[in-house]
């Protein structure tokens, strides 16, 4: 590992996340607070350190980043691909455990915008015959 910081992007629903990772001992900031004070669910924290104790990494690099957009599960989503990102980047052979996990593949899925005449994407008003 070098000494220098590694950047990626992660993205999720309307969320978008610039990560950097460097060696250190296991210290997750976002946007400037512990991750355990950003995301105040455990589940979520758990979500993003996923990638990190596939790979082994968890006490021995430090993440930075900052995350704009979307919503708490959409912000963790794209730290998570992020931080899976930055770990392909910094060792190439992190891949297999990477890609078997699923961290590697961007989840498409976005809000489907409203439709004119309809109350919501895909909801319709009530119909009457008479």
């Amino acid at each position: 590992m070098s000494d220098t910081r590694i950047y990626a992007t992660g993205r999720r629903k309307a969320a978008v996340a610039r990560v950097w990772i460097k060696p250190g001992t296991g210290n997750i900031i976002i946007n400037g607070l512990p991750v355990q004070d950003y995301f105040r669910r455990q589940t979520l924290v758990l979500q993003v350190k996923q990638p990190l104790e596939t790979v082994n990494a968890v006490h021995t690099t430090d993440v930075e980043a900052t995350v704009k957009g979307g919503g708490w599960s959409g912000q963790a989503g794209a730290v998570k691909l992020g931080i899976a990102r930055c770990l392909l980047k910094m060792e190439p052979n992190n891949r297999k455990p990477l890609r078997a996990e699923g961290f590697l593949t961007r989840d498409s899925r976005v809000v489907e915008r409203k439709k004119y005449g309809r109350k919501k994407a895909r909801k319709r008003f009530q119909f009457s015959k008479r």
